[in-house]
């Protein structure tokens, strides 16, 4: 028993119930995609299953229009065939279409798959060719492209597509040198998630009269739930948290997804553990029940005794007095991160930069503020590009407010949040390359200075987030702050970061230098523990994430996808807690 769970927060969290966290779900496969925020139990979970997580596997449909005949007798016979392009420029092949004979408007049936990454700027690469006659009855696996007729080529980041209503992109085709005939026809691309259904059922059980299993105490209860698969074995889908020392436990809500449960016909395995840190948790009692039996157990207000199998000293089964409940019972639709994003919703950033003093003088090459005149980029550059890179395709207008604090401005006083741009009202400036400007400039008008204090910042974010909750804009704001040091106002900054904890907001934190980060993990949160204010007010959802850059430096993971890897649960953990779902416009039907 002890190995089905995680040993953090000893084991006792719930684990695989939030919906979301669900292959196919929430968007970015994210672990943890309850609506608590970072769950480390649900990344357990999902790994000991293979699950791979922080992806959404989509696939791209290809149809061409207007190609170019390159055939005499007859037309083009055209494949397409798909490329991601990686960092080092080279191309990975992901995928070919079959071969569509005699056709210049091909609709090819055979899909590719590529695994969507949030996090990540996934440059695609579209080619046409028109299969040689000879070649027709070859797989097109076998074929060597080199001696096929190139018929043009497109290319778009995989961000481009998602974003659309429909998901659907059209590029126009052009030859690889981009020079020659330019009508080339073009080539449209439609995403769609592999997902088998988005209906789930939201479940809250409690137990009555338990069992107790312990000496000096109560037993302390959690429900495991396995679906029984064809094969004839078990596999666990979920557990809920455990209640300490209860005999009549009431639990949170589960959510269930189709793909968990397969159908509300397929059996469900329920047990009843007393929890032991140990991992040796003992059987109180188990029963099997369908999803439609659930449902009439929640109808009916009737509770159903739990069972004891046969043991050595007991030949038969033994119907225990403790019985299960089903207090609610509602099926919804789960919706993910690309549901959001591909019906209108905006992703909008926000960058605050650290001047104070201990970065050391932008004129010394070691400062962490130098700019190289060769063009590399400092560790605070490359955090703005990176991020920004992604950010900026989800959002339209490409305004994004720019701060920086800590240092002495033009007034001659310390600032904790002033305008990156030097304008006296107003914050933004115009795309990543704006971020970058305004920021070079800045180092050498402004006086690096000090403390380190991150509340000002957040809660003029806060401020712009709350502004667009009253407005009922379907927008959500990203906060990144860079900074070297120690926060001065750790106490401030938790308040600050509690109270945003209501609004659609994210907060990402990059570390450059080698100070010590202790404090920044305090605010990620990712222990479980969410954060608490000085007043005692817990904060609603876990909306930090910070990596130290140079954690990732040197490594295969980049500083992007160390950073946003959270946040397409902070974002659905946002919309589901403030009930807000995608707007899909209305489709209308043609008569006749």
């Amino acid at each position: 028993m002890g190995g089905c769970f995680s040993d953090v927060k000893g084991g006792k969290q719930a684990v695989g119930g939030g919906g979301s966290g669900a292959p196919g779900f929430g968007g970015s496969n994210f672990a943890g995609g309850t609506t608590t925020g970072q769950n480390d139990a649900v990344d357990f979970f999902f790994r000991t299953k293979g699950v791979q997580t922080l992806y959404t596997q989509l696939e791209l449909s290809l149809s061409a229009s207007k190609l170019r005949d390159r055939d005499i007798t007859s037309k083009s016979d055209p494949m397409a065939v798909v490329y991601a392009k990686r960092r080092d420029g080279t191309l990975e092949e992901l995928g070919r279409t079959e071969v569509i004979m005699n056709n210049l408007e091909p609709a090819w049936i055979q899909k590719i798959s590529v695994n969507y990454h949030f996090e990540i700027v996934q440059p695609l690469i579209f080619h046409v060719y028109d299969v040689d006659t000879q070649y027709h009855n070859l797989s097109v696996k076998t074929l060597k492209l080199k001696d096929q007729d190139f018929l043009g080529e497109a290319s778009c980041v995989l961000s481009e597509i998602v974003t659309k209503r429909n998901r659907t992109l059209t590029l126009n085709l052009h030859n690889r040198d981009g020079r020659g005939l330019k009508n080339l026809g073009t080539v449209t691309i439609q995403a769609e998630e592999t997902v088998a259904s988005r209906n789930a059922v939201e479940i809250t059980f409690h137990c009555y009269h338990l069992e107790n299993k312990d000496v000096f105490s109560k037993s302390d209860p959690f429900l495991r739930i396995s679906r029984i698969a064809e094969s004839g074995g078990s596999t666990p889908i979920c557990k809920t948290e455990v209640i300490n020392n209860n005999l009549n436990p009431v639990w949170k809500p589960l959510c269930l997804t189709m793909q968990q449960y397969v159908s509300k016909d397929n059996p469900l395995i329920i047990e009843c553990f007393d929890f032991n840190s140990n991992g040796n948790h003992v059987l109180i009692g188990k029963l099997q029940k369908t999803v439609a039996q659930l449902e009439l157990l929640h109808k009916t207000r009737s509770g159903t005794n739990l069972v004891l199998p046969p043991s050595r000293l007991r030949g038969v089964e033994k119907v225990t007095e403790g019985q299960l409940f089903v207090d609610g019972y509602v099926e919804k639709q789960l919706y993910s991160f690309l549901d959001y994003i591909s019906s209108g919703f905006e992703l909008n950033f926000m960058v605050a930069v650290d001047f104070t003093a201990s970065n050391g003088n932008p004129h010394n090459p070691d400062s962490l503020h130098h700019i190289n005149p060769s063009g590399r980029l400092n560790a605070y550059q490359q955090a703005i590009m990176e991020v920004g890179e992604v950010i900026q395709f989800y959002d339209s207008d490409k305004r994004f407010p720019a701060w920086g604090f800590g240092g002495k401005t033009f007034s001659g006083s310390v600032s904790h949040c002033f305008n990156l741009n030097g304008s006296p009202t107003d914050s933004e400036v115009t795309g990543v390359e704006g971020i970058m400007a305004a920021y070079a400039s800045t180092l050498y008008s402004v006086i690096l200075s000090g403390p380190t204090l991150f509340g000002p910042v957040i809660n003029r974010a806060a401020e712009i987030a709350g502004q667009s909750v009253s407005g009922n804009q379907k927008k959500y704001f990203i906060l990144l702050i860079i900074t070297d040091g120690v926060v001065s106002d750790i106490q401030e900054t938790k308040d600050a970061l509690v109270r945003a904890s209501d609004l659609p907001l994210s907060v990402l934190i990059v570390g450059v230098g080698g100070a010590d980060f202790k404090q920044m993990e305090v605010l990620d949160a990712d222990d479980g523990c969410r954060l608490e204010s000085s007043t005692g007010r817990i904060a609603t959802r876990d909306i930090v994430q910070f990596v130290p850059l140079r954690d990732v430096h040197g490594g295969e993971m980049s500083v992007v996808q160390a950073l946003l890897e959270e946040l397409p649960g902070q974002f659905l953990s946002c919309m589901r807690s403030r009930d807000i779902k995608p707007h899909f416009p209305d489709v209308v039907h043609a008569s006749g």
